[in-house]
């Protein structure tokens, strides 16, 4: 099969390939870019563990050609610490908050989780709840996800992160 040649911004960082057009996102992020932060699980846009930042949207990578992504700007967990390793503010909410368990689904709640903070700095609880409901987690029952993502959106407005009474 012919090959395609792509080339696109990820995590800040000019890239290219060849590919063939059935590649999904997904895979060309893995296998050529070497970038396996995304995770593949459902491939039918259930789960969102392939959730990456396409041009200021939340995609699952997973349902998008690399073809189809050629020229686009796109962010992965890679690319949301800071270049000196610095965990960002929703990465360190997970790890605080108890955010996560396994860990699958954490790469995509938390790029989908900054694409929300983006549009909505300061998200209520059901605003935090839609925000996320294309992405599953079987393990963690929701609610320390939510407080890692307010804890988050606290810290970047530089507010007091204060946890609700249980």
């Amino acid at each position: 099969m012919a090959k395609t040649h792509v080339s696109m911004t990820v995590n800040g960082k000019a890239v290219e390939g060849l590919v063939e057009p059935r590649t999904l996102l997904i895979h060309f992020l893995r296998e050529d870019l070497s970038l396996t932060g995304p995770h593949i699980g459902c491939e039918t846009t259930h789960c969102g563990a392939c959730t990456v930042d396409l041009d200021g949207k939340s995609v699952k990578s997973c349902t998008v050609f690399a073809v189809q992504a050629d020229g686009a700007s796109i962010l992965t967990i890679e690319g949301v610490a800071a270049p000196d390793g610095t965990l960002h503010a929703l990465q360190e909410g997970f790890r605080e908050m108890h955010g996560l368990q396994c860990g699958f689904c954490t790469p995509g709640m938390i790029t989908r989780a900054w694409r929300l903070l983006q549009e909505n700095p300061n998200p209520s609880e059901d605003d935090i709840r839609a925000g996320i409901s294309g992405n599953l987690c079987r393990c963690t029952g929701y609610q320390n996800i939510i407080k890692a993502i307010q804890y988050a959106a606290a810290k970047i407005s530089g507010a007091q992160f204060k946890e609700a009474a249980e």
